[in-house]
């Protein structure tokens, strides 16, 4: 038997607003974005990933919109590994996103934690 996480939805105060800051700050694919009628299926997906997406969702009531950027509890829960840290901490930095504190070296890799448009936690990573 074979499973795998297939995706995450984090909740966004806006679509287009999500789709900008993911696919043009970060780099991810656009892989869906598909109008439902009262809402919208968007997914997205860091580049040479291959199993696991992030479906944006967009807050529809007022519980909702209380948990955008609160998801992780003020914690970091997003990971997002890459094979050459260094090269994707410069980008993301020309590209205007905020890093909470500078890289450091750990024992299991390199690491800084940023924060996306909505207030999630990342962690850019490369392991050892």
């Amino acid at each position: 038997m074979k499973q795998c996480l297939s995706a995450v939805s984090i909740i966004v105060s806006d679509y287009d607003k999500a789709i900008d800051f993911y696919c043009q700050k970060l780099g991810f694919e656009l892989l869906e974005d598909i109008d439902q009628g009262r809402k919208r299926w968007v997914t997205v997906r860091p580049k040479g990933a291959t199993e696991t997406q992030i479906v944006l969702a967009q807050a529809s009531n007022e519980a909702q919109q209380k948990l955008i950027g609160q998801q992780g509890a003020d914690r970091v829960w997003l990971f997002l590994q890459t094979d050459d840290f260094y090269r994707d901490h410069k980008a993301m930095l020309a590209k205007g996103v905020k890093f909470l504190e500078s890289p450091r070296e750990e024992p299991y890799g390199i690491v800084a934690v940023f924060e996306d448009e909505f207030g999630n936690k990342w962690d850019l990573i490369e392991k050892r």
